[in-house]
């Protein structure tokens, strides 16, 4: 791949820093906890790593609650620490992306504490403020994905400001040039620094309706998916005038010219709208962002229509963008578990791996994810997430899927010396690097054979992408690129199954990693959560 397409095909790790590794017994994960663990990251063959939030903040949403754009927190570091990371990441071959948080800030960012004061002061309307009604009540009924009305009271202007996640997060205006001017010096500030990209949370939540005009009512049978459950009030709306507006276009046109000057530097836009898909065509298409991901592969429902019509609808409405696909992240229930239950099965751990960097894009891999590691059952008193502690026991948040990483199989898990922020399972201990690196068939021996593999394919990583008819629980498609064309079948089920195989003329492939299927006569044998693979010609 050329320099300026690195990113094409690529694999990014996704470290979640509170949970990598802690050098200083704190009980939380650091910068210097990463560079210490570079060169693990390294030898599983990914491309890049996605350092989630690690930004000066007041840690209410541990992170996404930024009150400095430019400088690190004390609990992860500093700034050198950062520098140090970038430095041997790039020796080490790693390309460096980090988490953008534009839509909205901390309550205790400068900006934020001038523009509360006052009507009149210099960051005045750099906030989306508005008058209560006549009766006291919030301008209009957006509500707050973290439940609750999206307005908070402000008695030092005698206004609401929005805010679309907590009430410590306000929405920044980005109707203001202001606003957008500053985004993108601090953006230039860190690829002056020398990073590679950067993933941009929530890229659709920048702009709002001007006119603040009321979202309209879902229907009961349509508030599910989008990652929220029926039981969050979020889930009775259309959110058409709170986020996705058509103005947020332009300003991604100038995100990608500044990026533009930096040869390499690339953007990932995460995106949940009404039409997820479409709005990451839409963002991606020539001159603005360079990928886009949504959550529909991060959702419950686990079948072959639901992948393939997925997949085949982002493909006929991106025709000019390019694609990043995740099972997994810090915001969701890992895979393993939500598609497979408890216990964590490994081999659905190694078959998921191979699907999700077989599918046309690139991919975004969770830390834990190539070692299989299941959900998390933190109890209630040991829970961090406020979404949970909200939404409990119904929903029981995000803190499953953020538990310490498990590099030893000892009680602190190699993690830290201290008490760990969150609690380590038994089953993780088990589970941990230690123990995986000592085992020849361990998912993390069988994750870094099949991306050995897989940087041996240009099919899989640029290529094409046509889905073959099939059954459940078997889903087929096909990747090409020029005269090469890979065949590559997927048990989704736990059972062995007995597929017809597609017509044509097929040489199977030794697909490291995943269980292997294979041919009987002229059908396809798929032990339980099987791949096959085969070659055309």
């Amino acid at each position: 791949m050329s320099k300026t397409s690195w990113w094409r095909g690529a694999v990014i790790y996704q470290i979640y820093p509170r949970s990598f590794l802690d050098t200083n017994g704190d009980g939380v994960g650091d910068l210097p906890g990463i560079i210490e663990r570079l060169d693990y990251i390294a030898s599983l063959g990914v491309d890049a790593i996605w350092v989630s939030p690690f930004f000066k903040s007041p840690m209410a949403d541990f992170g996404y609650d930024i009150a400095d754009q430019r400088d690190v927190d004390p609990l992860f570091g500093n700034l050198a620490d950062f520098d140090r990371l970038l430095a041997k990441a790039h020796a080490l071959g790693l390309k460096v992306m980090i988490d953008q948080v534009f839509s909205h800030t901390s309550v205790d960012h400068a900006w934020f504490k001038e523009s509360r004061e006052s009507r009149d002061n210099p960051k005045a309307d750099w906030y989306v403020w508005a008058d209560a009604r006549e009766d006291g009540t919030p301008p209009n009924n957006w509500l707050s994905i973290f439940g609750g009305v999206a307005w908070r009271w402000e008695p030092r202007r005698r206004q609401y400001y929005l805010h679309n996640f907590l009430s410590s997060q306000p929405d920044l205006d980005f109707h203001n040039p202001a606003v957008q001017q500053a985004t993108l010096d601090y953006v230039q500030f860190w690829l002056d620094r020398g990073v590679d990209g950067f993933r941009l949370d929530s890229i659709n939540f920048c702009f709002h309706d001007a006119q603040l005009r009321d979202n309209p009512p879902k229907p009961e049978d349509q508030r599910l998916g989008r990652g929220f459950s029926p039981d969050n009030p979020y889930a009775f709306q259309y959110h058409y005038f709170n986020n996705t507006r058509p103005e947020n276009i332009g300003f991604l046109e100038r995100l990608r010219a500044l990026l533009d000057q930096y040869p390499g530097a690339v953007t990932l836009g995460e995106i949940s709208s009404e039409d997820s898909l479409a709005t990451t065509a839409e963002y991606t298409a020539p001159g603005r962002l360079h990928m886009g991901y949504s959550f529909e592969l991060l959702v419950d429902d686990y079948s072959v229509a639901y992948i393939r019509n997925t997949v085949e609808k982002l493909e006929a409405t991106m025709l000019d963008g390019w694609p990043c696909w995740a099972v997994s992240n810090h915001d969701v229930q890992r895979a393993v578990t939500r598609w497979g239950g408890h216990p964590a099965n490994p081999r659905l751990a190694r078959m998921l791996a191979a699907l999700v960097c077989s599918l046309r894009g690139s991919v975004c891999i969770y830390q834990g994810e190539e070692l299989g590691l299941g959900e998390a059952d933190v109890p209630f008193e040991a829970l961090q997430d406020p979404y949970g502690i909200t939404f409990w026991p119904n929903f029981k948040g995000r803190d499953g899927c953020r538990t310490p990483m498990p590099w030893t199989e000892g009680a602190l898990a190699g993690f830290t010396t201290g008490k760990p922020w969150l609690p380590i399972p038994a089953e993780h201990r088990a589970m941990s690097v230690q123990a995986q690196e000592a085992a020849d068939d361990s998912v993390l021996q069988a994750f870094r054979a099949f991306l050995a593999w897989r940087k041996t394919q240009p099919a899989l990583v640029e290529g094409a992408i046509r889905f073959v008819d099939s059954a459940e629980p078997v889903l087929i498609f096909e990747r090409s690129l020029g005269d090469e064309v890979l065949l590559l079948a997927f048990n989704l089920s736990g059972e062995a199954v007995r597929h017809a195989l597609p017509p044509g003329q097929w040489q199977a492939v030794a697909l490291p990693g995943p269980v292997a299927g294979h041919v009987d006569g002229d059908a396809l044998m798929l032990p339980g959560h099987a791949v096959y693979c085969a070659r055309q010609g």
